[in-house]
């Protein structure tokens, strides 16, 4: 215990020689007939596999290191319950170490692929152990599942694929259950497995691929709906299987029409049900990538959610995380529907000069952060507008200028952020993205605007220079769109 606690103060470089030779006799400990050397032995392993990864991924090591981690699956419950922190940790190093062809791509094989199938049966079983309720076992066998899949190599996919049916099947099974519950700890327990069930489909769904994904999707959603009609009252599955939902959004991308019907009414009760906000936030999220997937085939249904988006931001009992959220969603449906957000444009914009007016205490940290993430909303907001009503970056659709009236604000809205020496980085990529945008919408108007507020270049100067790659790049295309503008003058 002693050794997996020092791990975290000396140099790493200094202590890799002393692990890896460690690694043979730590190995044999987890063999110990002794419960309490093997679960501390469990967990420093583990937190090799966290903090020194190459120590527990070294050709001569990692194959009876993967033994004696199976083994220890089987072990008692404090054991195998770091053993699976062990895997979790032990996925990632993984995952990280293969080599990929480019930084996004899945690399073709890692070193687990040969023993994935076997680490995924084992870890599937200690979920279902008779004492998976003890040292929170069940918990950690089913995340370090998901950690396995979500890292997982491209040739262990038909074993992924494999693991998505039990999955499916064991939802299944659990929604039978409910019928037969009959105390309040029975009650708990249905709902934690279905939340871990809800949570491990996600993973596995965003690994299968979309082909596949199309001919599984009808039982996914089948379970989903269901889960929806017997959960009204139980906030924390209902957020989970939002969540579920919009992975399935994810994958399926415009297939997911299909089933819009049938699960409006729940996306409505998500995005009422503001007493959890976690929920209300899933579903507010969920209407985002509703919105990317389906574009405009989201219209039919807009009425209705833009009602509810609308009472939740005038509502004070609505908890204040989730009013940035449906700001920005106001901007992928403006992105989604173009030109057809016209109806609802004059009270938005009213909306967002309210909320960009919003003013905090700056001695509350929490409240900073909280004020920068409104901004970020409505400097979302206005972007998904403009370029929803311009429409095609070539020809600038004749809609946009609806929004002219408007731009002297939104640019004293930016120069108001640029004095405020509390602006976030996200603040300021979405003020120069907005700036572009306004340039190509309105041309030397912006430019004159821009002119005597010269914040605003000091705000895009700060941006260029910045160290997130999105920031550095918006700026400088924003800075771009004036200097076009100028010469044009």
């Amino acid at each position: 215990m002693a050794f997996g606690s020092i791990l975290e103060g000396p140099e790493l470089n200094q202590l890799k020689p002393l692990v890896i030779q460690a690694m043979p006799t730590l190995i044999e400990l987890m063999k110990d007939p002794s419960v309490v050397v093997r679960d501390t032995t469990a967990w420093t392993v583990g937190r090799i596999c966290e903090l020194l990864p190459e120590a527990a991924i070294n050709e001569v090591y990692l194959a009876p290191l993967l033994q004696c981690l199976i083994e220890g699956l089987g072990a008692e419950p404090r054991v195998a319950s770091n053993v699976c922190w062990a895997f979790s940790s032990l996925a990632e190093a993984a995952y990280e170490a293969a080599d990929a062809a480019e930084e996004q791509e899945e690399p073709s094989t890692y070193c687990l692929s040969s023993s994935f199938e076997i680490i995924v049966q084992k870890l599937l079983e200690t979920t279902d152990r008779c004492t998976a309720r003890q040292n929170n076992l069940r918990s950690a066998a089913y995340e370090a599942l998901m950690e396995i899949v979500k890292n997982s190599a491209k040739d262990c996919y038909p074993a992924v694929q494999k693991t998505t049916l039990v999955i499916m099947e064991r939802l299944q099974q659990v929604l039978q259950m409910e019928s037969h519950i009959q105390s309040t700890s029975d009650r708990i327990q249905f709902n934690d497995l279905q939340s871990l069930l809800c949570a491990t489909l996600q993973n596995v769904l965003r690994k299968v691929q979309h082909q596949d994904a199309l001919q599984i999707s009808d039982v996914v959603m089948a379970s989903l709906l269901r889960m929806f009609q017997s959960t009204a009252g139980s906030g924390g599955v209902q957020e989970d299987a939002l969540m579920a939902v919009s992975t399935l959004v994810e994958v399926l991308g415009s297939d997911f029409q299909k089933y819009m019907d049938a699960f409006k009414p729940f996306l409505g009760i998500g995005l009422k049900n503001y007493a959890e906000y976690q929920v209300c936030l899933a579903a507010v999220g969920l209407v985002c990538d509703l919105c990317r997937a389906l574009m405009t085939n989201i219209l039919p249904y807009c009425d209705e959610i833009m009602q509810l988006l609308l009472e939740n931001l005038g509502n004070e009992n609505v908890h204040r995380s989730v009013k940035p959220q449906i700001l920005s969603a106001f901007g992928d449906i403006a992105l989604a529907i173009g030109g057809e957000f016209k109806k609802y444009l004059e009270i938005v914009l009213d909306t967002l000069q309210q909320a960009s007016q919003a003013q905090v205490d700056k001695t509350d940290y929490d409240m900073v952060d909280y004020l920068n993430e409104l901004r970020e909303g409505c400097l979302e907001a206005y972007t998904g507008i403009i370029q929803g009503l311009k429409g095609d970056q070539e020809n600038v659709h004749p809609d946009v200028m609806l929004v002219q009236p408007r731009v002297e604000f939104i640019l004293s809205f930016i120069h108001h952020i640029a004095e405020d020496e509390d602006h976030s980085d996200g603040v300021v990529a979405n003020s120069a993205g907005l700036i572009g945008d306004l340039c190509t919408a309105f041309g030397k108007d912006v430019m004159k605007l821009v002119e005597v507020r010269p914040l605003i270049n000091e705000l895009l100067t700060e941006g260029r220079r910045s160290k997130t790659s999105k920031t550095k790049t918006l700026a400088t295309w924003a800075t771009k769109e004036l200097r076009k503008l100028k010469n044009q003058a």
